[in-house]
């Protein structure tokens, strides 16, 4: 069955003067046109493709070897290119534009900013849009998870209290700012941790996993950077003092108390080739 707005597997079984048709395998769509210009430079009958598939801008079904930006589901940071007199018609790798309704902004948007918004499909119109209305897309429940489990996280606004985060594309979450230790921006993705679920329903989140939420300051962001990098960093007694304020923003002293710190905790191993990441053990 075709996915619109998704990536589907089909087969090459014709070739015409403008591009190739593919196989729809679906009784309710005819053979999809994979233009010239959006098809790899070799591609043979009988071949399997891994294609997008949308709607040209006389919406009709095409196919692309490119990927946009974000599928139906996803949410993610995308820059206006046109305001219209119909809505907003955001960048997202594609030829033809993501259009935006007025009706789907949660604020008038603007030419060349850019918003966090959800990709879907228009049950009225049959359409790819998006909308900056997330919280129409979102389980406003504590949903199920579980203390210390790790989720995929996309930073959606900044406040003075921290950043608040889309988790696993389904729930609101949020990260405050005396527990994060690196800059972060609007759009951002990464992995994070469920650190408590509220009794308003509401969920916090940390970037760091259960066993290093008691340590703080510059030890903390050594933990946190280690946690992005997959758990090693390359710096050894050797690393220049310069390296180390470039990467903590600390002098290499400060740096050296904080590391050693961790180390007396087994949080880190220091090997010669670097630092690690311990992980903790159960209790």
């Amino acid at each position: 069955m075709i996915k619109i707005g998704q990536i589907n597997n089909l087969q090459v079984i014709k070739e015409v003067d403008f591009g190739y048709y593919l196989d729809s395998e679906d009784d309710d769509w005819d053979e999809i046109l994979l233009p010239f210009s959006s098809a790899p430079k070799s591609c043979e009958l009988d071949e399997r493709l891994n294609v997008f598939i949308y709607f040209d801008s006389e919406d009709r079904i095409i196919a692309t070897i490119h990927k946009p930006y974000a599928l139906i589901g996803d949410f993610a940071l995308l820059r206006v290119a046109s305001i219209e007199k119909v809505g907003a018609f955001l960048d997202w790798g594609l030829q033809k534009d993501l259009f935006v309704p007025f009706a789907e902004q949660k604020i008038r948007m603007k030419p060349d900013r850019s918003y966090v918004v959800h990709v879907f499909l228009h049950e009225a119109s049959g359409r790819i849009v998006a909308s900056s209305r997330l919280d129409k897309f979102l389980d406003d429940g504590p949903g199920d998870y579980e203390f210390g489990q790790e989720v995929n996280l996309i930073i959606t606004k900044e406040t003075e209290l921290g950043y608040k985060a889309i988790i696993n594309k389904s729930h609101w979450g949020f990260l405050y700012q005396n527990e994060v230790f690196q800059k972060l921006k609007v759009g951002q993705k990464l992995n994070g941790f469920i650190q408590k679920r509220r009794e308003d329903g509401k969920i916090d989140l940390s970037l760091t996993a259960p066993g290093y939420e008691k340590v703080d300051g510059i030890a903390q962001s050594i933990l946190t950077l280690l946690a992005k990098k997959g758990g090693f960093l390359p710096i050894t007694a050797k690393t220049s003092p310069e390296k180390i304020h470039d990467t903590f923003g600390v002098s290499k002293k400060n740096y050296k108390k904080a590391l050693g710190s961790l180390y007396k905790q087994r949080l880190v191993q220091i090997d010669p080739d670097g630092i690690r990441l311990v992980e903790p053990t159960a209790d």
